[in-house]
């Protein structure tokens, strides 16, 4: 009867032990399919350790706070970037807005050019900013003229990015323009060039948003025929 127990037995362990062998990606697969299952289980978390090269040996709740931590510190640090993105968007939305209203008050070219050298230089720190216009004393030449509207200007009436040497020379000369934003002025006809150049290679980039460039566009437009006598 022992012999027929043992056999018993026997068999009832090997069958039990081929029929429940569980690999650690069962478990890993069962606990993602189940992930209230500690929930429903409380008191495992407590046997329950992780090693941790710095720390030793944790609990699973540990590495949970620890993973939830991580998670609302990286969820902050993007929430302050994009708070600090908006408030230099309303600074530079108010600062454009500013020199519109400065601009239709301006009683010459000259005082235009010093509007914008004061505004964008001095309150959004760019490096440079010129007109260059296509008729007058200082005027571009015909040739240079056509090499900008042609090659700068061929589906909008703006340029974002760097420029050549040659280029760079005919709108600022000496002055720093490592990047550049060109802003073709006219309505019915092109009247000149907005040039506003950034010490920083990456500052004027080609997928910018023209919004606030365009307001200053259509300011120009309006307000430069009158004083050119056009």
């Amino acid at each position: 009867m022992n012999d027929v127990t043992g056999q018993a037995q026997t068999s009832s362990n090997s069958d039990f032990s081929s029929e429940t062998m569980i690999s650690a990606r069962d478990v890993a697969d069962f606990l993602r399919r189940n992930p209230e299952f500690f929930v429903r289980h409380p008191e495992l978390l407590e046997d329950i350790r992780i090693p941790h090269m710095q720390k030793g040996s944790v609990s699973l709740v540990e590495v949970q706070s620890e993973q939830l931590r991580k998670k609302v510190r990286q969820l902050n640090y993007k929430l302050s970037q994009l708070i600090s993105i908006a408030k230099q968007n309303e600074k530079i939305y108010r600062v454009y807005t500013d020199l519109n209203v400065q601009l239709l008050t301006c009683q010459s070219v000259a005082e235009i050019q010093l509007r914008l050298e004061e505004v964008l230089q001095e309150k959004l720190a760019l490096a440079s900013v010129t007109l260059k216009l296509f008729k007058g004393p200082h005027a571009l030449p015909e040739l240079q003229r056509r090499l900008f509207v042609e090659k700068r200007f061929k589906n909008e009436p703006f340029f974002f990015g760097r420029l050549s040497q040659h280029e760079r020379h005919l709108l600022f000369e000496d002055a720093v323009a490592e990047s550049a934003a060109l802003i073709l002025i006219g309505k019915e006809e092109p009247l000149g060039i907005a040039a506003i150049g950034s010490s920083d290679a990456s500052h004027f980039t080609p997928d910018m948003d023209t919004l606030l460039l365009k307001q200053l566009q259509q300011v120009l437009s309006y307000v430069l025929p009158g004083l050119l006598k056009y």
